[in-house]
């Protein structure tokens, strides 16, 4: 999910700059990592390159595992994940919206395995990320 970015740590946005980038998705940044940590705490935050306007995404990561990427973008917050074979197997019998079983099923798998990216802006898509998590903490444990 790095796009090709240089994989190293960045320095982490002020509130100031991670608002403004956010803007009408600002809420839901923090009803994700609360939502994270309170399932599968504790958890770090590791901010990395990217190639999208803000410049930086946030890894959301359990012990060695990426659970989510955070990626602000113009007004929006657009979030990532990456389900390994089982994980994506959990997800497709899930309770996730068919759109984004849809999503998972179109994306060819890789080494890593089947990533997506979709942009929260409902409640309902903070709970379809938390589900996503869900999956793919499932499959590592």
């Amino acid at each position: 999910m790095t796009g090709g970015a240089e994989r190293k740590d960045v320095t982490p946005p002020t509130t100031a700059e991670l608002h403004a980038a956010l803007g009408n998705s600002t809420s839901a940044w923090p009803q994700i990592l609360s939502g994270l940590e309170e399932q599968f705490g504790p958890l770090v935050q590791e901010w990395r390159p990217s190639e999208l306007a803000f410049g930086r995404m946030c890894l959301v990561r359990r012990r060695d595992k990426t659970i989510v990427y955070l990626m602000p973008m113009a007004g929006r917050l657009l979030v990532g994940v990456v389900l390994n074979g089982y994980a994506f197997q959990l997800a497709m019998r899930s309770d996730l919206r068919p759109a984004i079983k849809q999503m998972l099923a179109d994306t060819k798998p890789t080494a890593e395995g089947r990533g997506i990216r979709f942009v929260v802006k409902t409640e309902a898509d903070i709970a379809e990320v938390l589900t996503l998590a869900q999956c793919t903490v499932a499959a590592e444990d």
